[in-house]
């Protein structure tokens, strides 16, 4: 065998979604090939700090996942314009590529993507715009728009109006939306901060809850009679999608709870739609992946009709969880790809990527 690659897994972050990262670090340490790739596990707390080796790996600590034969990790990018590692024997190895397992804001947003980008190296996922775009919520709906796919009815809150004139606000979404909606902070996922609100109050306390996660807070029309299904994306200049799944929420909507802690939402994988909507779906949702300029992965949410079968993009998730339970993996898995052969693909879709843009000048 030749040497092996490097690659340095990004998790943690500064995010409410902080958890999520590292349960998909955590399994994706469990199915990666030790004896393909060489892991620099690098931890990032909730204050945003950069941990040593001993400190990411309490980050991790599991029963479920055996953490020796990892490098330590020293990270320098500001001296010499590249990261590297720091050895068993202190030698300092560049990293070949970076798989950034972070979720939210200062991760998925293209915060990270722009420091990956400054240490000119390889790194899995979306660039700064995709991630930008895909995360940003009014910003993806934009885009979405642009290119012509069906949308329900939205309207965007920012906090400082909120603050200046919360009636105000009060009344023109209730005369604009039928109750119940969705309230959501823009740039957050997984569901954090979102809820449903069903009278003026719930909206009130909807409003105020997204507002705590972040400056924008997006309204959104409840889509009735609709199954949820999503598609996994997975490639740069000629994506493909994957086999369509449905998730039948356990709890009042799929939240927080239902995706990550309580276990009891059902999945469906091939979703329970037509064929003929289900190739609609997916490419639907290989023109949502090209609208936001991604990359690599996504994975792309829709709403369809029971008994019309009417879609609607709900929206794009430009770095999907990696848990055990998580929608990217397993869609995958069911169009023929392992975990371990995904994310063999995703890190030789980033090398891919990386020199490929060797080809663009960047002197006159």
């Amino acid at each position: 065998m030749g040497e092996k690659i490097r690659v340095g897994v990004l998790f943690g972050g500064r995010s409410a979604e902080h958890e999520v990262s590292v349960v998909s670090a955590r399994s994706m340490l469990a199915a990666v090939d030790r004896d393909k790739y060489e892991l620099v596990m690098v931890g990032i707390d909730r204050q945003g700090r950069w941990l040593t080796a001993d400190d990411a790996q309490q980050l991790l600590a599991s029963s479920h996942v055996e953490a020796e034969g990892l490098l330590p990790v020293a990270l320098d990018y500001l001296g010499g314009r590249e990261l590297v590692a720091q050895g068993r024997g202190g030698e300092r190895q560049p990293l070949d590529v970076i798989f950034p397992l972070l979720h939210g804001p200062y991760g998925e947003d293209g915060t990270v993507q722009g420091l990956m980008e400054l240490a000119d190296v390889a790194y899995v996922g979306a660039g700064v715009v995709g991630s930008a775009v895909g995360m940003d919520k009014e910003m993806m709906k934009r885009a979405f728009r642009a290119e012509g796919l069906p949308q329900l009815d939205y309207q965007v809150v920012r906090r400082s109006r909120w603050e200046r004139e919360a009636d105000a606000v009060l009344d023109e979404l209730t005369a604009r939306f039928e109750l119940p909606v969705f309230v959501k902070p823009v740039n957050m996922g997984s569901s954090v901060g979102v809820s449903r609100a069903t009278d003026r109050e719930e909206l009130r306390a909807g409003i105020e809850e997204a507002a705590a996660y972040d400056y924008k807070v997006v309204v959104e029309a409840e889509a009735k009679a609709c199954r949820e299904v999503e598609v996994a994306i997975l490639g740069n200049e000629a994506p493909r999608a994957s086999v369509v799944g449905e998730v039948d929420p356990g709890n009042e909507f799929y939240d927080y709870g239902a995706k990550y802690v309580d276990d009891n939402s059902a999945l469906y994988i091939p979703a329970r739609i037509s064929d003929a909507a289900a190739e609609k779906v997916r490419e639907m949702a290989v023109c949502a992946f090209r609208s936001v300029e991604a990359c690599g992965l996504s994975r792309v949410d829709f709403f369809v009709g029971k008994e019309d079968e009417k879609i609607y993009i709900n929206e794009i998730n430009t770095m999907p969880g990696f848990t055990p339970i998580s929608m990217y993996p397993k869609l995958w898995e069911a169009s023929g790809l392992p975990y371990g052969e995904l994310i063999d693909r995703l890190i030789e879709l980033a090398r891919e990527r990386h020199e490929d843009k060797k080809k663009t000048r960047t002197t006159l």
